[in-house]
C-alpha cells in the first residue's frame, strides 16, 4: 500500500539519496551536505511550498516538492514541482501517480490555475508516465549555467 505524507527533517538521508538518483548533485558525505540539509529543513518550513514522501511498507520511495507561486496577470497562483522522484526499484507501481495525484489537491485547495513540471529532455519513460497522468508537453526549457563547478541539466546515466 502506498501512503503520501508531508516530508519531515528525519528523511532528509533519503531524499538526499533520491535527488542523487534524479541526477542531483549528490551531497552525500560531501562538505555540502549540512548546507543541503538546513536547506531541505528550510523548505519544510515555507509557507508557499510543501515536499512530500511515499511510503511503501514503511520505506520512502518517492519524493516531490511542490511550490506554489505567483505569475503576472494571474490572481491565483500556479503549481509547480522541481522535483518528482521514485526509486528506481519501485517505479511503474502507482508511486508517481500517488504523488502527483497529492500534488493536483493541495493546488485545488489553493485555487492554483495550472500543475507544472519540467523534465530533462532525454527522460523519455518520464514523459510517456506525464502523458498518462494528463499533463500536456506544453513548453521548452532553456537555461544558461552560471556555475561552471556544477553540471547542469543532469546528463542521462550509462
Amino acid at each position: 500500500m502506498i501512503t503520501v505524507r508531508e516530508a519531515s527533517p528525519a528523511d532528509w538521508p533519503v531524499v538526499a539519496a533520491l535527488l542523487a538518483e534524479l541526477g542531483r548533485p549528490d551531497v552525500r558525505g560531501t562538505p555540502e551536505e549540512d548546507a543541503a540539509r538546513s536547506l531541505f529543513e528550510e523548505y519544510l518550513e515555507r509557507d508557499d511550498a510543501v515536499a512530500l514522501v511515499a511510503n511503501v511498507d514503511d520505506r520512502v520511495v518517492g519524493f516531490v516538492d511542490l511550490e506554489f507561486r505567483a505569475r503576472l496577470n494571474f490572481a491565483t497562483p500556479q503549481a509547480w514541482i522541481p522535483d518528482l522522484i521514485v526509486a528506481e526499484d519501485e517505479r511503474s507501481a502507482g508511486v508517481g501517480h500517488a504523488l502527483l495525484a497529492r500534488c493536483e489537491e493541495l493546488a485545488a485547495a489553493r485555487h492554483c490555475w495550472s500543475l507544472s513540471l519540467e523534465s530533462a529532455s532525454w527522460r523519455d519513460r518520464a514523459h510517456a508516465f506525464y502523458r498518462r497522468e494528463g499533463l500536456t508537453d506544453a513548453a521548452k526549457s532553456f537555461s544558461r549555467l552560471l556555475n561552471p563547478t556544477r553540471e547542469w541539466p543532469p546528463k542521462p546515466r550509462s
